[in-house]
């Protein structure tokens, strides 16, 4: 992989993680991490330049539909749950 492309499935990869930390909802904020995470780590090793520019298309969208749904999750924020207020770790 070039470096100029590694460099930009990093920061792809930084902006997913970022974008997902703002979603308001535990159960939310950890399935997007999670399923980022494991995506990146599933297509570490595509060499092919094709099939990695279809992944980073395909991450892109991810990114507006993350931002998109952050947006949507702050306007209808609830409660924290338990399991996120301090003192209850």
């Amino acid at each position: 992989m070039a470096a100029s492309s590694r460099a930009q499935v990093l920061r792809l990869y930084r902006a997913l993680l970022r974008e997902s930390q703002r979603f308001s909802s535990y159960n939310y904020r950890t399935y997007a991490i999670r399923r980022i995470r494991d995506a990146f780590r599933e297509n570490k090793n595509i060499a092919d330049s094709e099939k990695i520019e279809e992944l980073l298309n395909k991450a892109k969208a991810n990114l507006e539909v993350i931002q998109r749904q952050g947006t949507i999750d702050h306007m209808y924020a609830t409660e924290k749950l338990i399991i996120e207020r301090p003192g209850n770790t």
